[in-house]
């Protein structure tokens, strides 16, 4: 099974969105080292805590700084730009790194009325969500017929392959374009499982994906003792139940820092959420855990999507979740050969 990051360009306390992004870049030549699959990078705006705005220029400096790794985005965010524009990145990205660009694309908005006026875009503009990504298809594979006449050099031909991620309708509007589903292990396995099986079941084949191809994002930590693995995890937890308490998403604190606020009750209980149901142990007990969930869900691949504040920690966690969850699958196939010939 297939082992990929996700990184969010989360800034710190005490750091600057330029220091995010700066370390994002650094982060993925060590990710590549590690062996990992892909490498991608995603889309906010308007946010404090994330650096990465313009996700198809940071994917370019990640390539241009990386030489094996897959590079893309998870993703895109095409309600809040016209798909010829997009298809137009992406080309750009594949004729300059061939071979080895991913296009994942998610349908959300801006987070707040103020940031969709900004883009010019309203929460109705999420509903066109399966319309936009056909007619981003059709400037990549020349299809498309809405403009005569129009092209979306240098993307039209090349084959850039597509994600889409399973917000909202997503893995119905993958079922229907038949293209590899992303979709995230939260809280509520069974909701998650029902939209892979509908997925699965809808699927219909395209030139992009002939088969099913389910990628589980997931929030693993990985330590030398599973209480610091668990302390990995707090400094996002927090960061999520403030922003939905006071609407900003903010960098990220220390764990102590965070353990010694004075949380309301709803700040509390969002911030024990947060860490509840997250996947952390050592490495060895983090990847049997990570690998009995993608046997549930039948993943064929895992995007780790983990922000820690100490950047070091996060690159440790990611190793030693590598060593051991590619010696657990190695040893996995081992015994299915055998119990097989």
């Amino acid at each position: 099974m297939r082992l990929s990051v996700l990184d969010r360009s989360r800034t710190r306390e005490g750091a600057t969105h330029a220091d995010a992004l700066r370390d994002t870049v650094e982060f993925a030549k060590h990710i590549e080292a590690l062996g990992y699959h892909r490498f991608w990078v995603s889309e906010h705006h308007s946010v404090p805590g994330v650096a990465g705005s313009a996700p198809t220029v940071l994917a370019a400096a990640v390539a241009a700084a990386t030489t094996r790794i897959r590079v893309g985005t998870g993703g895109v965010m095409v309600p809040n730009h016209r798909p010829m524009i997009v298809a137009e990145q992406f080309g750009v990205l594949e004729s300059l790194f061939p071979g080895r660009i991913d296009m994942g694309l998610g349908r959300s908005v801006g987070f707040t009325d103020g940031i969709r006026h900004a883009l010019g875009r309203d929460k109705e503009d999420a509903g066109d969500f399966g319309p936009q990504v056909r007619e981003l298809l059709g400037f990549l594979d020349g299809t498309q017929r809405t403009y005569p006449g129009v092209h979306a050099f240098p993307a039209e031909g090349l084959h850039v392959p597509p994600f889409i991620l399973a917000t909202g309708s997503g893995a119905d509007v993958a079922a229907e374009l038949g293209l590899p589903l992303v979709i995230a292990a939260a809280r509520g396995e069974q909701r998650m499982l029902d939209a892979i099986g509908r997925y699965r079941e809808n699927f219909v084949p395209s030139h992009w994906s002939p088969y099913p191809y389910v990628m589980l994002s997931a929030t693993v930590a990985a330590a030398d003792t599973t209480e610091k693995a668990e302390r990995l995890l707090i400094s996002e937890a927090w960061s999520g139940a403030y922003s939905r308490t006071h609407g900003v998403f903010p960098p990220l604190l220390p764990p102590d820092e965070v353990l010694a606020l004075d949380m309301t009750d709803r700040e509390r209980r969002l911030f024990i959420d947060g860490m509840r149901d997250q996947i952390r142990g050592t490495g060895d007990e983090a990847a049997h855990q990570l690998q009995d969930l993608a046997e549930r869900a039948g993943a064929d691949e895992v995007l780790l999507a983990t922000s820690t504040y100490d950047r070091a920690a996060l690159l440790d966690s990611y190793e030693r979740l590598a060593v051991s969850f590619f010696n657990l699958s190695a040893t996995t196939a081992n015994a299915t050969t055998v119990s097989q010939m």
